[in-house]
């Protein structure tokens, strides 16, 4: 049963909140806007979801390893991008899609975790490499490409579409 006091609690608690977060952020992007407090809520809570990921018991390097591994470097990329480089020139559709790589991350995971968790998705893909799993990722891969394609396009920081305005 899952204890939400509990360390997977905490991480998941963490990963729900940044997923979240950075849904908000992605739709922020199509009318150019990085709200100050939500970006510093998803940052962190990515970042502490990945670190606290590193923390389960495990023996040897397995691929969760690797994708909180390659979140890391991606947030950094995002958090330089804004902070240190203040989304100036190419920074601007750096930051964009390296948030839609790490919000895809967490979805990815959501998704495979689904699949784990819930008793009817898991029926439909015990061992997680049936065709309802990898349809699932996929389909969800093409998603996101498509909203980082056009996020990098529309997202010009400081200036507001008149839709977004209204």
């Amino acid at each position: 049963m899952f204890d939400p006091t509990s360390y997977v609690g905490f991480h998941t608690d963490l990963s729900l909140l940044a997923l979240a977060a950075g849904l908000l952020l992605l739709s922020g992007l199509f009318s150019s806007r990085v709200p100050p407090a939500l970006t510093a809520v998803y940052l962190a809570a990515a970042v502490l979801t990945d670190l606290t990921g590193f923390g389960f018991p495990f023996s040897g390097f397995l691929p969760s390893h690797g994708v909180g591994a390659l979140s890391l470097l991606i947030l950094a990329v995002a958090i330089a991008a804004l902070y240190a480089f203040g989304l100036r020139g190419a920074w601007r559709w750096i930051y964009a899609a390296s948030l839609t790589a790490s919000v895809f991350l967490l979805a990815f995971v959501a998704v495979a975790q689904s699949f784990l968790k819930v008793p009817a998705l898991h029926a439909l893909a015990p061992t997680g490499s049936e065709p309802p799993f990898g349809a699932a990722e996929g389909i969800l891969l093409l998603l996101f490409v498509g909203t980082g394609i056009l996020a990098t396009r529309r997202f010009r920081p400081g200036i507001r579409r008149a839709a977004a305005i209204a």
